[in-house]
Parts: structure tokens; C-alpha cells; sequence
């Protein structure tokens, strides 16, 4: 299959918008034997059935996905609707392994693809969690460290009725996905929502979420410093605009997590953070606005813009990106397109973004399969 076939609709009924993308899709290829499904949480009690109907429909067992509050296509985002995408694939048999885990089963699962692991070398992972699943992260590190030089993406599932997943069929296990051989050719890249605000600096001391000094200065003293003195004259004010980013140790590309500052002490000099930290970690202040992820964005699109047309492309976008962040009729998505071309694309909006097996905040993850 030269590109992979794809289609998108909106409709209040699930039987239309299926029907919608099918025909967007006909005539279906033979070889097609894998899909991607993203829906928008108003489907989330119909998903059993619309799964069921696509594999009636297509012949295709294979499918992967999950639900959110907002799902994208190529040029085309859909908020607050009841939405489908669809994206159908060919890939060799033997080079994806469908899984569906939780806590208590997680073990076994890995053991399950233990000798396949060992078999690839370089896998790479498509993967859904649940955003309440308390373990979620220790799971990531798990498994990407039985990937060894493996690649991870994807995102949280976002939803106001109930998480689900697809592996195959529904599942509300708190993780699943797809992972790949490294027979399949793919190139990923990640953009951030934030621009950093001043050096880095090193907690010089700190109490799991509490920093206390940085570079041996109280931590408020340096956020002020940082922010600048129209900020810093009235603190209150920064929420949702100034945040905190820890670098990741060892990135070659400047990668660095984006945390919420949740609390502010001026009188002792404190700051509280939405992550346990600890003395000796670098820290830096980062700024949110609209200009800086469109530019961002763009930086990360020429950076993966290949030389040749890709067969298809999955996006993870923030929920605090999209609409709330790049403005009405698209922006976000049609911005991908206009740099990368109408290849087929699809994905959803998250409460978390995963890259290299790491949670993010407000940042947009894209592969490209090639």
C-alpha cells in the first residue's frame, strides 16, 4: 500500500459517521490487515459496537486506539462533537504485537513478548493509558526498559464518560496498544508548548515538591529574577502561563518535562510543583503562549518533513494545545498540513503525551511511517 487509506466524519450517530469514513476509505485494499480508530468520548458506551461493525465491514481484526474529548485528522480537528477517524494499514504479520495490561497482569504480559523482544532489538510502541491508573508511569519505565533501545509514544485517553481502549477489541485495562518490529520504518519528533525563561538552574535543596532554594537562593527569589519584574509584582497572575521545566538528562535535543507550579510561599520563598524532585536536579522556567508553540511547531515539522511522501501519520496533541491554544478552524492540524502535505493522519487530543517512554504536558507528538 503505497499511502494508507484513511477517513474522518462527525455525525450524532455512530452507524453514519463509521459509514462516513468507510466510504472515504473504499475501495478498501486487499492488503489492508491493521487499523487506527480515534473517537470522541460521546461514542465512548458505543464503542464495542463500532469496533464490531468495522471488523464486520473491513475484514480487519487488528485494530488500535482510544477515546478522547477531542480527536484530530489530517487538516481537520473536531472539539466537542461526536467524531470518528479511521485509518487503515498494511503491515507484515509478524511485525506487530497487539497487548492489553494492567498492574496486576503486567508481568505476565511482558513475559509474553519476552523472546519476541529479544528477536527485536529496536522495537517501537504505539501505545493508550488511563490517566487514573496510579502505576501508569512505573509501567512505561517497565516496559521501555524491555524495549532496550526501543521508541514509545502516545498519549493519556481524555475522556468525561469513562476510559476506554482499543487492543483488538474494547479493553478498560489502563494500558494498551501496538508494538512494532523494527521491520517498520518510522520517524518521530516532539514539539513543546513552552519556551524556556532564563538559565537553568540546580535545587540546591528541596523536599519531594517543595523547592526550597535554587543555585543556594531562595527558589521565589530566582523565579522572580527569571520572570521578569512586571510578572514578579504580582505573582498570582502567572498560573497558566509560567511553568516549570525539568531537562532530561542526557537529550541531545534539549527535551525537557513541563510541570504546573501548584503553589507559591513569598514569605518563606517556596515553591510547590506538580513533581517529586530532588537536590541536584536542574530546573529552568519556561513561558506558554500561543507564538511560542506555533513556532515550536513548525521548527518540529521541517525537522521531520521527509524527503519522501510518508504512508501515514499518527498525532498526539495536549488538550491545553488546539483550539484553546492555537485558535479556531483547525490551526494546529492544518498547520501539519501545510508543511507535510494531505497525508493521511490520525490521532487525538490527551491528557498527557508520552515520548521515549516519558510523560509530557502540553506538547504534540507525531510519527510518520515511511
Amino acid at each position: 500500500m503505497e499511502k494508507f487509506q484513511y477517513g474522518h466524519a462527525s455525525n450524532e450517530k455512530w452507524q453514519v459517521a463509521v459509514n462516513d469514513c468507510l466510504l472515504q476509505t473504499n475501495p478498501i485494499p486487499p492488503a489492508a490487515n491493521f487499523g487506527f480508530i480515534y473517537v470522541t468520548d460521546y461514542f465512548v458506551n458505543e464503542l464495542t459496537g463500532i469496533v464490531a461493525y468495522l471488523k464486520q465491514c473491513t475484514s480487519i481484526d487488528h485494530w488500535v486506539g482510544t477515546v478522547g474529548m477531542s480527536i484530530c485528522a489530517s487538516g481537520q480537528e473536531y472539539h466537542d462533537e461526536p467524531a470518528i477517524t479511521i485509518m487503515l494499514c498494511d503491515f507484515p504479520e509478524d511485525a506487530f504485537r497487539l497487548f492489553s495490561t494492567g498492574p496486576t497482569n503486567f508481568e505476565s504480559t511482558i513475559d509474553q513478548f519476552r523472546s519476541w523482544f529479544n528477536e527485536n532489538t529496536t522495537p517501537f510502541g504505539i501505545v493508550h493509558g488511563s490517566p487514573t491508573e496510579g502505576q501508569l508511569l512505573e509501567m512505561l519505565a517497565k516496559l521501555s526498559t524491555q524495549m532496550g533501545d526501543g521508541f514509545l509514544v502516545g498519549g493519556l485517553g481524555s475522556s468525561r464518560a469513562g476510559y476506554s481502549h482499543i487492543a483488538a477489541d474494547v479493553t478498560q485495562q489502563s494500558l494498551s496498544g501496538v508494538l512494532f518490529s523494527s521491520d517498520i520504518s518510522v520517524s518521530t519528533r516532539l514539539t513543546q508548548g513552552c519556551s524556556p525563561q532564563g538559565e537553568r538552574h540546580v535545587i540546591t535543596e528541596c523536599q519531594q515538591n517543595l523547592i526550597i532554594t535554587l543555585d543556594d537562593k531562595p527558589a521565589v527569589d530566582v523565579l522572580k529574577e527569571d520572570i521578569g519584574e512586571v510578572l514578579a509584582k504580582d505573582l498570582g497572575n502567572i498560573g497558566g502561563y509560567i511553568f516549570v521545566g525539568l531537562p532530561i538528562p542526557g537529550s541531545d535535543t534539549g527535551d525537557y518535562l513541563v510541570r504546573h507550579i501548584i503553589g507559591i510561599d513569598p514569605d518563606v520563598g517556596v515553591l510547590a510543583i506538580g513533581e517529586t524532585i530532588n537536590a541536584g536536579d536542574s530546573l529552568m522556567f519556561c513561558r506558554r503562549d500561543p507564538q511560542t508553540a506555533y513556532d515550536d511547531l513548525i521548527r518540529m515539522l521541517n525537522s521531520i518533513k521527509p524527503s519522501i511522501s510518508p504512508k501515514g501519520a499518527i498525532y498526539f496533541s495536549c488538550l491545553g494545545r488546539g483550539k484553546a491554544h492555537f485558535g479556531p478552524d483547525s490551526r494546529e492540524l492544518k498547520t501539519v498540513q501545510e508543511v507535510l502535505g494531505d497525508i493521511p493522519l490520525v490521532g487525538f487530543f490527551c491528557n498527557g503525551e508520552i515520548s521515549n517512554g516519558r510523560l509530557y504536558g502540553y506538547t504534540g507528538v507525531l510519527t510518520l511511517f515511511l
